[in-house]
């Protein structure tokens, strides 16, 4: 009798096993084929760039460059280098000007929200929740229209301040924050510690991995805003990479043509592939430690 439950669980072990290998093949299929879907584009890109402008014309199209050449990323710098050191420049201005601030007011807000005590805070916590379900889009209108009030049409004021603050960043940090113990918060009151004290010694270093993501994630943000600098900014000066590039390839300045667009959109599109290569390991440890606490 021992003998036959010996072998009946030991088959169950081997069918459960193989239940386990065939559900893990499936799996790294599917993600397999997503990353194939989400990769070929980057690989075209990157494989127009090296390519002449006889090769690009080519029918049918070659997968692998047949004549390698550097000389689309040396005409993409000598033809426009002004301009597209200036995008660059403004670019990375805005990027950390907006990174800034935004941090800056999601620590104060989250910490607001999820230790200080005042009158109506979850009704005003659950009323900018709401504003999530809002896409950005709808609101480039009235925003249009704030911003042109205030004069600050082609002016770093209107890249700025309207993304100063993020409601899902808050959301995230706040999340962070309220798995931090109570008993903290009230023996540092105890102490005679005031609550900026508190926020700064003790709050931030046990949220610091959450605060980098943030930090990391809207510089990525910052980067690749194309939608509202290009309706905000009109002169050529004023533009940010993603805008500025679209307005080199739309008026043909320096004879750009498809190999060349490749190569300065991958030149762009390179501090973010190495950001995300440097800080994966942040990104993903401070969405780990958000959680869904409160």
């Amino acid at each position: 009798m021992e003998e036959e439950l010996y072998f009946a669980s030991d088959e169950q072990a081997k069918k459960f096993e193989r239940r386990r290998k065939i559900r893990l093949v499936a799996i790294y299929f599917v993600l397999a084929i997503c990353a194939l879907f989400t990769l070929v584009p980057f690989y075209w890109m990157l494989a127009t760039s090296f390519k002449t402008a006889e090769e690009v014309q080519r029918i049918p199209a070659t997968f692998i460059p047949l004549q390698p050449t550097f000389q689309n990323y040396i005409n993409v710098f000598r033809d426009n280098s002004n301009l597209l050191l200036r995008y660059i420049g403004n670019t990375l201005l805005v990027g950390v000007l907006t990174t800034v601030f935004e941090v800056v007011i999601t620590i104060l807000a989250a910490f607001a929200f999820s230790r200080l005590e005042f009158k109506g805070r979850d009704i005003i916590f659950a009323l900018l929740l709401t504003t999530m379900m809002v896409p950005g889009e709808m609101m480039i209108m009235t925003n249009f229209t704030t911003v042109a009030r205030l004069g600050w049409l082609d002016s770093y004021q209107a890249l700025v301040v309207p993304f100063v603050a993020s409601v899902f960043y808050i959301f995230f940090l706040r999340q962070n924050f309220k798995q931090i113990p109570d008993e903290l918060y009230y023996a540092a009151k105890v102490d005679g510690n005031s609550d900026f004290k508190y926020l700064w010694k003790v709050m931030l270093p046990i949220a610091r991995p959450s605060i980098i993501t943030i930090t990391i994630l809207a510089m990525i943000g910052s980067w690749n805003a194309y939608l509202w600098p290009r309706t905000v900014c009109t002169e050529k000066d004023m533009k940010l990479v993603t805008d500025g590039l679209m307005y080199l390839f739309q008026n043909d300045i320096g004879g750009t043509s498809d190999h060349q667009i490749m190569a300065a959109t991958t030149v762009v599109s390179l501090p973010l592939l190495i950001a995300f290569i440097c800080f994966k390991k942040h990104i993903m440890r401070g969405v780990a430690r958000s959680g869904i606490k409160g």
